[in-house]
């Protein structure tokens, strides 16, 4: 297989999102967070724990749920630890997960939260943004400071790119450092004060800029200030559904007109055939039918209780 190739886009990556949100009037990206234990029945095989068996099956389980969500949503996410995990041949499984994506017209997140220093960051930067892997996005680490973000947002720009800082994550233990208290502010305020002057450096539209932010659904007050703090930044809210985030705790990530947030559902969305609200009435073979009426279920929820529903004109 052929690894997928990236050359400069015409428009930048903020640009392109808005329109791929706007076009199928959704903010829902979908999380490709491939797990041995949990695929389908009709997917799982009992054989599959060579690398080599298992990275064709996790890109195979892959490729099935893209081709379900790919008229539904404007974007999906690929964990790239689910695939690094299986060595060599996940990360081929991975390329080619990617440029399956691209072909049936997803934007691309990798999910990898990258950080590091000059050289290094430069060439986590050019292999995630300009090189092969194609992606339109990556997820960054900023603990190593502001020189360690500036070569992610330098490839960014070159190249028609985005990415997403983590700012205020969703899980529990995040309090433990995020939380803490520096000169008056939480230090993920000071992080997200930083991002929004990146993102403001690099609105090419004047609006929305390369950079992003991570902030969790399930700290919904965090979320709304964040918000309000960051106006030129787009915001990836994960931890919706099986992490107990709910639409009502997302609204506040949004402008009124329903931009500005993507709303990151994995698990609930491609394991559905394991939720018995979704998988009723199908036979094991169907298990793309439940994943369909998941995604369906998570976009009706955004469009109901979030500014999202001004997408639906």
């Amino acid at each position: 297989m052929n690894a997928p190739t990236h050359s400069p886009h015409s428009a930048a990556f903020a640009d392109r999102l808005a329109a791929a949100i706007t076009a199928r009037r959704t903010p829902a990206c979908i999380g490709l967070d491939p797990r041995r234990e949990s695929l389908p029945p009709a997917v799982r095989s009992a054989d599959a724990r060579d690398p080599r068996d298992l990275a064709d099956l996790f890109a195979r389980f892959c490729r099935d749920v893209i081709d379900v969500v790919a008229p539904l949503v404007p974007i999906v996410k690929p964990q790239l630890a689910c695939f690094e995990a299986i060595g060599p041949h996940g990360m081929t499984a991975l390329a080619d997960v990617i440029a399956h994506a691209r072909s049936r017209n997803l934007l691309v997140l990798a999910d990898g939260k990258r950080g590091d220093i000059g050289s290094t960051a430069e060439a986590y930067a050019e292999g995630w943004l300009a090189g092969p892997w194609a992606a339109d996005a990556l997820t960054v680490n900023p603990y190593l400071g502001n020189d360690s973000i500036e070569p992610f947002v330098k490839t960014a720009e070159a190249r028609g790119a985005g990415i997403f800082v983590l700012v205020k994550t969703s899980n529990p233990g995040s309090k433990d450092f995020q939380d803490l208290v520096c000169d008056g502010r939480t230090n993920y305020e000071h992080v997200a004060a930083g991002v929004e002057a990146l993102a403001a450096r690099t609105s090419a539209s004047g609006r929305f800029g390369a950079v992003g932010a991570v902030v969790g659904a399930t700290w919904p007050k965090q979320l709304d200030d964040l918000r309000a703090a960051m106006p030129h930044t787009w915001l990836l809210v994960p931890g919706f559904g099986r992490q107990g985030g709910r639409a009502s705790d997302v609204r506040g990530a949004f402008h009124p007109d329903g931009l500005g947030a993507l709303i990151v559902s994995a698990r609930d969305v491609i394991f559905a055939h394991a939720r018995p609200e979704m998988n009723a009435g199908l036979a094991d073979g169907q298990w793309q039918t439940a994943v369909e009426r998941a995604c369906h279920e998570m976009i009706d929820r955004l469009a109901a209780d979030t500014p999202a529903a001004a997408l639906r004109g």
